[in-house]
């Protein structure tokens, strides 16, 4: 089968490998649709791994079910989550469930951009989720890093009425601006240092939009009754989205680290300024079955514009040039690979 090798950001080969052979309790995917994450292009994480075979967005079509398998059968369409967690760790019943071990180490087989996907007994058991017939290919593919956003929200506890300040309006942005409009926020703002992507977060319902490069705690008072927010969600790696989140925080607010720094990078935190006015510092990583749960049913509910936000469908050998959109972060939105 033909997969899409990534061995660094500007280098993804289109190469031949044999389709996975299944075992008892395990599945074999034809991959239909498979989304590049933001993630797929941090290349400091990825390269040390490489060369391997990307992409845990995926949906597709069952064509084989091995032994054993009871709950699924050819022909189902399917979402397939690539970790999973184990639900009985520490971790786990402390509502931990992404950090847990067994989650950080379980996959699926070799990876989303390939033709065929082997599903392991512990994915088939905890993270293989039928389409409902309301749900495409290409929108099941958002699955994933809505429940990503949702478990972040969640864990930030955004509130009816709340002011919500995103930074960065990529995928990950776009999406917790919708989902904090859907839950009900009083008013989202949107920052970003790109034109296109302050114009996409227009569409998608911000109250207004902010240019990066701009005073930016100034002009959130300008646009919010001259108050900061009560949620800021940082949704890139940029270090002056960092700082500026701490300036635009207001009293008993929460700041959501969303997107990691590059690494060896570090922030600085004034202690003292936030001590008295009981600001809450976090993040959040990946998503639980029941975050995936739920954000199927948004998206099937169509409490969430999935859909309108897919700017690029790519063929598997043109997977590179998919990547590269996806690095450049500019006049793309979400991009999906088609084998």
């Amino acid at each position: 089968m033909r997969v899409a090798m990534y061995y660094n950001n500007s280098e993804v080969r289109l190469e031949e490998i044999p389709i996975p052979k299944i075992g008892s309790g395990e599945l074999l995917v034809k991959v239909v649709a498979s989304g590049i994450c933001g993630s797929d292009v941090m290349e400091w994480y990825r390269i040390k791994r490489a060369p391997l075979v990307l992409g845990h967005e995926i949906t597709g079509r069952i064509v084989q079910v091995g032994e054993g398998v009871e709950h699924y059968k050819i022909g189902d369409r399917v979402f397939v989550s690539h970790h999973v967690p184990c639900n009985t760790c520490r971790y786990c019943l402390n509502g931990h469930h992404t950090a847990c071990h067994t989650l950080h180490k379980t996959n699926f087989d070799p990876g989303g951009f390939a033709e065929y996907i082997r599903v392991p007994p512990i994915n088939v058991d905890r993270g293989v989720y039928l389409l409902p017939d309301e749900v495409s290919f290409e929108d099941g593919t958002f699955i994933e890093p809505l429940a990503c956003v949702l478990r972040g929200q969640r864990f930030a506890g955004i509130q009816p009425g709340h002011t919500v300040l995103v930074m960065g309006s990529g995928i990950s942005g776009l999406l917790h601006l919708q989902l904090a409009l859907a839950l009900g926020a009083g008013r989202v703002f949107a920052t970003d240092i790109n034109e296109y992507r302050l114009k996409a977060a227009q569409q998608f319902g911000a109250n207004a939009v902010i240019h990066a490069k701009e005073d930016v705690p100034a002009r959130l008072r300008q646009v919010n009754e001259n108050r900061l927010a009560d949620r800021v969600i940082v949704c890139t790696g940029a270090l002056p989205a960092f700082t500026q989140a701490l300036q635009c925080i207001d009293n008993g607010g929460t700041i959501l680290f969303f997107a990691p720094t590059d690494p060896g990078v570090d922030v600085p935190v004034p202690i003292t300024d936030l001590w008295r006015k009981e600001i809450t510092l976090m993040t959040s990583y990946g998503a639980s079955p029941a975050d995936l749960a739920t954000a199927l049913e948004l998206i099937r509910a169509g409490n969430v514009r999935v859909h309108e936000m897919i700017t690029h469908r790519l063929k598997l050998e043109e997977a590179g040039l998919g990547f590269k959109l996806v690095a450049e972060a500019k006049d793309s939105i979400k991009v999906i690979i088609q084998p």
